[in-house]
């Protein structure tokens, strides 16, 4: 005889794979924006320096 489904804890397991899925995506997006960043301060640091 087939189990009875769990749709609570399938629920809970779809919750929890979107949310590493969109904590994965907002790392990236803050990492692309600490490597676009250096370049901008370093140009006024430069001048500064000078």
């Amino acid at each position: 005889m087939a189990r009875a489904p769990n749709y609570g804890q399938e629920r809970k397991e779809r919750d929890r794979q979107k949310a590493a899925k969109k904590a994965e995506k907002l790392a990236a997006k803050a990492a692309a924006k600490e490597r676009s960043k250096p370049e901008d301060e370093t140009k006024p640091e430069t001048e500064t320096a000078e």
